[in-house]
């Protein structure tokens, strides 16, 4: 089993940057209905899952469902998902997936100048929250 996988769009790259021991499946730019198009076939089974998407979605993507998908097929010991910094509406769908698989919410604190990215300081504290033992 994979220890640790990264999921999702360009915050999900940003992150494996600083968690270069996560095997990640993502792409910059990849909306949620996209990414599960390239990446929803491949299996997402590892001890810890962190998921960066949301964030690229548009009113025509069913943001709800196709998160939903992503999250049925991750099985992970731990999984987290990664706040988009953007959206209200985003980020309400993001945690009431998250909640209803008990899994933990991650807000970005920290944030570049364009208001979506976390800064280095930022990636650097999802990759603290995301290591829960040295085995991560």
């Amino acid at each position: 089993m994979i220890d640790c996988l990264v999921l999702g769009d360009s915050i999900a790259v940003g992150t494996q940057m600083f968690r270069p021991e996560c095997v990640a499946y993502a792409k910059s730019g990849w909306n949620t209905w996209a990414w599960n198009r390239d990446y929803l076939k491949n299996d997402l089974t590892a001890k810890t899952v962190i998921i960066s998407l949301g964030s690229n979605d548009h009113k025509g993507i069913k943001t709800r469902k196709e998160l939903e998908r992503v999250r049925d097929k991750v099985k992970g010991s731990r999984v987290f998902w990664i706040l988009p910094a953007i959206k209200p509406n985003i980020q309400a769908i993001v945690r009431e997936v998250a909640e209803e698989h008990g899994d933990t919410v991650l807000p970005i604190t920290r944030l570049q100048p364009d208001g979506i990215h976390p800064s280095w300081a930022g990636y650097k504290e999802i990759a603290k929250q995301t290591k829960g033992n040295k085995n991560d």
